[in-house]
């Protein structure tokens, strides 16, 4: 299993692109839903099957899918997992949840979950993941845990891949602005006229100017063209950190985890139908993706949503507010800024994967020293992931795992 390094901890996100494929994609369906069709399958024909659906475009687009071709198999309908949240307001997707739920007619195999502190970033739930692997990418993988074990012994479709591959990680027009004045911060930090806490103000001074060429020169790297934009972050180390932590996990419940949208046949097809155009919408290609064959409820365009403030609760608080400096590594870290930046609340996102290395620092599991699974040990000293070892920004947690 692939895992963060200190400077992706310390930093907040994973950077970095693996060398390219040897020889492109090849199709063996045309046809980009008949290629999903196909990619879920498997997954359908061993029971249980669970949906892992937010209401998100992505989520909804397979679980659609998936309704379709298990009735059309005469196989039974995929149990569709969906997570509630108290006090997340930004995270509520629960009216797309039910429209989407009501269209396609699976009232009676959908299966809501209800958290209040419980997926807290070192909460109970993430607890159990913590000591069984170690910190993990992305920092909110423990949101799975519960749904993975559900679906115990059968399989496992999620949305994942969905960001990457149909929109790219470029901000919406939302964001726009607020990435402005981080790019105003980020080029008064590089010529030395702002003090570096305007960006990541947890960071070494040398370290935040780092962080933020790597981060620039990524952004840039990203090809427009739809083909090369999927080979490129089919082989980003966010991606393949997140891919292969999903699947251990899933493999310890003797689940098969398939991620449609990442599937080589459907990416082969969409390269096919769309490969060769510049920047193409997300609405532009699921429109074309589906072609009126699923319900409008499925890629309908709605808000984001946005999921920190289900990470961010009782429990973090009070361990960062207790936090006494000791842990970090004062190569990348400023302790005393990060102290400061912890007596405020709502802490920065970016922080995120301190508080789990931090805190399981201080709360090993009794066999951490000598277990085979590279867990609360290894995660704690901030084992190393293959791959290049370039920092990164503080992004939300929120904006990495997503069904």
């Amino acid at each position: 299993m692939l895992r963060p390094t200190p400077f992706d901890l310390a930093s907040g996100t994973v950077l970095g692109v693996g060398p390219a494929l040897p020889r492109p994609l090849s199709a063996t369906v045309p046809d980009p839903l008949g290629a999903l069709d196909e990619a879920v399958l498997p997954a359908l024909r061993r029971p249980p099957c669970v949906v892992s659906f937010s209401g998100g475009l992505d989520s909804s687009l397979v679980l659609a899918v998936a309704v379709r071709a298990a009735r059309r198999e005469g196989l039974p309908d995929p149990i569709a997992v969906t997570w509630r949240f108290t006090g997340a307001p930004r995270a509520d997707e629960s009216s797309w949840q039910e429209r989407v739920v009501r269209a396609l007619r699976i009232e009676g195999s959908w299966q809501i979950l209800r958290a209040d502190d419980d997926l807290d970033l070192i909460g109970p739930v993430a607890r159990r993941l913590l000591h069984r692997y170690g910190v993990l990418h992305p920092v909110n993988l423990h949101l799975h845990l519960p749904i993975v074990e559900l679906a115990t012994g059968g399989a496992l479709l999620t949305g994942g891949g969905g960001d990457q591959i149909l929109a790219g990680w470029r901000p919406p027009a939302s964001s726009r602005a607020r990435l402005r004045r981080v790019r105003r911060a980020g080029r008064a930090l590089l010529t030395g006229s702002s003090r570096p806490t305007k960006l990541l103000p947890w960071l070494r001074p040398e370290v935040a100017r780092e962080v933020y060429r790597a981060l620039r020169a990524e952004q840039r790297a990203e090809p427009r063209q739809l083909g090369p934009r999927i080979a490129w972050h089919t082989r980003r180390r966010d991606l393949l950190l997140t891919c292969s932590a999903l699947r251990a996990v899933a493999a310890d419940h003797r689940v098969a985890l398939t991620q449609p949208l990442l599937d080589e046949g459907f990416l082969a097809a969409l390269s096919g139908l769309a490969g060769g155009r510049r920047r193409p919408t997300r609405d532009e290609l699921l429109a074309e993706i589906v072609g009126g064959s699923l319900p409008v409820e499925v890629t309908a365009p709605r808000r984001k949503a946005r999921f920190l403030e289900v990470f961010l609760r009782a429990t973090t608080r009070e361990f960062v507010r207790s936090w006494d400096g000791d842990g970090v590594d004062p190569r990348l870290v400023d302790a005393a800024a990060l102290r400061s930046l912890w007596s405020r609340w709502p802490i920065p996102g970016g922080t995120a994967g301190l508080v789990q290395q931090l805190w399981l620092a201080a709360n090993p599991t009794p066999s951490a020293a000598t277990g085979p699974t590279g867990g609360a040990a290894s995660a704690a000293a901030g084992t190393g992931a293959p791959g290049p070892a370039v920092p990164a920004s503080g992004s939300e947690p929120d904006a990495e795992v997503r069904s």
